[in-house]
């Protein structure tokens, strides 16, 4: 799918605007890890090391996991 947007001159690459969105778009859930890395068309262990380097843990479990991990440790 390509997307294009008309956005009023800012002083940005393309590849951070990229870098940006994919991240935004993993932090929200919106897609995975493996998405994310493949939007900036990046491996996944470069993509996370961007996520970590941004404080961004590239580890996502939500509640229900985590709790079912405990159960089962």
């Amino acid at each position: 799918m390509q997307v294009v947007l008309d956005l009023p001159d800012v002083n940005i690459k393309k590849e951070e605007l990229k870098i940006l969105l994919a991240i935004k778009l993993f932090e929200e859930g919106i897609v995975s890890l493996e998405k994310a890395a493949e939007i900036v068309g990046y491996s996944e262990q470069t993509f996370s090391k961007i996520l970590l380097k941004k404080g961004i843990s590239p580890i996502k479990y939500d509640n229900l996991n985590l709790k079912e991990e405990f159960a089962n440790a």
